[in-house]
């Protein structure tokens, strides 16, 4: 979230990057008054308590010397009346206030470039050639349901629509690919390897910014009056490893990797990509995590990027690289970066990895900070995260560059040691 008293002090731009955003209906206006009127309350408040302070040493004067004090008595009274009312209001204020703080998205940087939806996001790159087969090339879904190793009618049978189960190559596959991206991002790239809880409480989720806004986007439980999450994304339970932490510099960058299974409701997405794996309920990925100084951020970004990257250039698998527009931007970015891997079937390129800075956004709203050096204050970290990659959508992606005309799937050279392993 960003700091009140920056909102108080650069209301004209947090408005015009709202704006950017084309988010039209918002509080800031409500804010403004709100935050006058909370000011103006306080200052009340102090100056009757001081009032209250110099009263209550008068009465005690006038008692002392036994003199008459009921007229500074009945205006103590009315004093304290006045201050636990005022107490009141702020209390109920700052709780508006504080929710509307909540709701309003990071700022976008300056570099995002201007656009309304995806279709304005900006091309940075392609690497490699769309393939291109001397046959019609098929859908994943379609391979993987001939073969038999991805089974949609089952999986409904089992939990529903937007469902996957996985067999045989297609188990397999999926799990050499979690296993690749692990010892990629950990032996080569430098991150640790965790593996966090799947349920999360709400604390955790409101600290990356899923809640309050994207709770219809998210699976809940409730056992003995006690509310868990599914997490949507590993980024969840990473970036709140640190919460309410302070951390040394010397600490700085941390970086985490983690396998999960990732849950989504996709509330607002009925009948988009409803056959196969790129839109599910249910999902593999990796996530990479980052908490840095605000001053190598920017630098860290690039960083994760390449990371994210070289996983498809080693699958050989064509991509494009887009920076999103302000009207595309998630709720809690700064910048984000999209990998958007071929598909031939679809004869386009779709998303597979989002790379995302999110300056001291998360880390304000978790109490994430560092100590820098000779400072004597602490101060916000910086956190990050990207996709390395999300694992369904990759199966998928290798399904459709690398079918046979008779049906079969070539595996790629990377995976083939994880396929040869025995145990």
């Amino acid at each position: 979230m960003l700091e009140l008293r920056f909102i108080r002090e650069n209301i004209d731009l947090v408005k015009e990057k709202i704006k950017l955003r084309g988010i039209t209906h918002n509080r800031i206006d409500e804010f403004a008054e709100l935050d006058r009127k909370r000011r103006e309350q306080l200052s009340e408040v102090e100056g009757l308590r001081n009032r209250r302070k110099t009263v209550s040493q008068e009465i005690a004067i006038l008692k002392k010397n036994k003199q008459d004090a009921e007229g500074l008595m009945t205006e103590m009274r009315q004093v304290n009346s006045r201050i636990k009312e005022l107490d009141e209001s702020l209390a109920a204020i700052e709780g508006d206030l504080q929710e509307i703080v909540m709701e309003i998205p990071n700022l976008c940087h300056d570099s995002t470039p201007r656009g309304t939806d995806d279709s304005e996001n900006v091309e940075i790159k392609k690497w490699g050639e769309p393939t291109i087969f001397s046959f019609a090339p098929k859908a994943h879904g379609e391979l993987g349901e001939a073969d038999g190793s991805l089974d949609f009618k089952r999986a409904a049978k089992i939990s529903g629509a937007r469902f996957a189960l996985l067999k045989g190559f297609a188990s397999r596959l999926e799990r050499a690919l979690i296993n690749f991206m692990l010892d990629l991002h950990t032996q080569k790239h430098g991150y640790m390897e965790v593996l966090p809880p799947f349920l999360v409480n709400t604390e955790t989720m409101t600290a990356t910014g899923q809640l309050p806004k994207f709770e219809e986007d998210l699976f809940k439980t409730s056992v003995s009056e006690r509310d868990l999450w599914l997490i949507p994304t590993a980024e969840v339970p990473v970036t709140n490893i640190h919460r309410d932490e302070t951390l040394s510099q010397n600490e700085l960058p941390i970086k985490y990797c983690a396998y999960t299974p990732c849950f989504r409701s996709e509330a607002g997405s009925y009948g988009r990509d409803t056959k196969g794996l790129i839109r599910q309920h249910q999902f593999d990925k990796v996530e990479l995590v980052k908490f840095t100084t605000p001053e190598t951020s920017d630098m860290e970004l690039e960083s994760l990027l390449a990371d994210a990257e070289e996983v498809l250039q080693l699958l050989q698998l064509p991509y494009r690289l887009v920076v999103l527009c302000t009207g595309d931007l998630g709720f809690s970015a700064t910048k984000t970066y999209d990998l958007e891997v071929w598909m031939p079937a679809q004869n386009k390129y779709r998303e597979i990895s989002s790379c995302s800075n999110f300056l001291d956004f998360q880390a304000r709203r978790g109490g994430i900070r560092y100590r820098p050096k000779g400072a004597k204050k602490s101060a916000l970290v910086h956190t990050l995260n990207g996709s390395g990659l999300a694992v369904g959508r990759t199966l998928a992606a290798i399904y459709e560059n690398y079918q046979q005309e008779d049906g079969s799937i070539k595996l790629p050279e990377v995976l083939k040691p994880y396929f040869e392993k025995r145990f």
